[in-house]
């Protein structure tokens, strides 16, 4: 399924983050843990590539707890700076966040002392693609409502400053690069809200889904809609069983397939099916 969605803001958003990255210390980019590889663009990776960077792993608590495993494992052999939180933890987030900062920006700090500069706080940009989490990590670490949050892309329009202790916060809005590097990655991001649904066809891409749930999340998806016997079944005869069990018919006896798709959307996105993760790094 081929999906593209790069709306004219977004030009906007990448000046936007070009010239306010001599503005601050570090660059914190938010992914989404159920689908770690498609949520990070390369176009902002090439953007922040000069800075130091922090990456959040965010919805950690909404992704399978076995791969969040084996993706933590991954980033400790290649040394990279990944921390998985849940948004929602608050306090403790803040303080996750705070000492992570300060151990990868310990060598400058210690610089800037030894020639008599003392600050008080680091300045952080937040980055990330639409929908990802990144007003709600601000808002949960500030401890109170500094950011727009919504449930679709697009809700941050322009750059925002929010100060906690210890760190000034620049929110930006999502980017999404130019081109998805493939149909899968297009599919993810749509699957998880990073992409208006008006953009693509709900019912294929909720086919895509019930297929892939069906390959790897069986009980989850039997257990959520209440139907059974899916291991032969393409992705519209799981959604006619769905239809079937939830009451989906309209006038005439039909199966309702967009409201069964805005359901199966919805509730993959809001984890009401279960812990889910779409991408393991073995899909590298």
């Amino acid at each position: 399924m081929n999906i593209q969605w790069f709306p004219g803001h977004m030009t906007k958003t990448r000046r936007l983050i070009e010239e306010n990255l001599r503005l601050v210390d570090i660059c914190i980019e938010i992914a989404d843990a159920r689908l770690i590889i498609s949520s990070r663009s390369p176009l902002l990776s090439d953007l922040i590539k000069n800075k130091p960077q922090l990456l959040i792993i965010n919805k950690s608590d909404i992704a399978d707890d076995a791969v969040n495993k084996e993706w933590m494992q991954w980033f400790k052999e290649r040394k990279q700076n990944a921390l998985f939180v849940n948004s929602r933890d608050g306090g403790k987030l803040l303080n996750k966040v705070t000492d992570e900062i300060h151990k990868i920006l310990a060598e400058k700090i210690k610089a800037k002392e030894e020639k008599g500069i003392v600050s008080k706080s680091v300045r952080a940009m937040v980055t990330g693609i639409p929908n990802v989490g990144k007003s709600t990590f601000i808002n949960n670490i500030s401890g109170r409502k500094s950011a727009k949050t919504g449930d679709r892309p697009g809700v941050t329009t322009g750059k925002q400053w929010i100060t906690v202790p210890g760190i000034e916060l620049l929110d930006t809005p999502g980017i999404l690069s130019p081109k998805f590097l493939s149909e899968t990655q297009g599919e993810h991001l749509a699957m998880s809200g990073a992409v208006r649904d008006a953009v693509f066809d709900t019912a294929e891409l909720s086919c895509i889904l019930l297929e892939f749930l069906r390959d790897n999340y069986s009980g989850l998806l039997c257990t959520r809609f209440k139907i059974t016997d899916t291991a032969d079944l393409k992705g519209y005869e799981i959604m006619e069983k769905i239809c079937k069990s939830r009451g989906f018919i309209v006038r005439g006896g039909d199966f309702d397939y967009d409201r069964a798709s805005a359901i199966i959307l919805d509730e993959f996105r809001s984890a009401k099916i279960g812990r889910i993760s779409l991408e393991r790094p073995s899909d590298i």
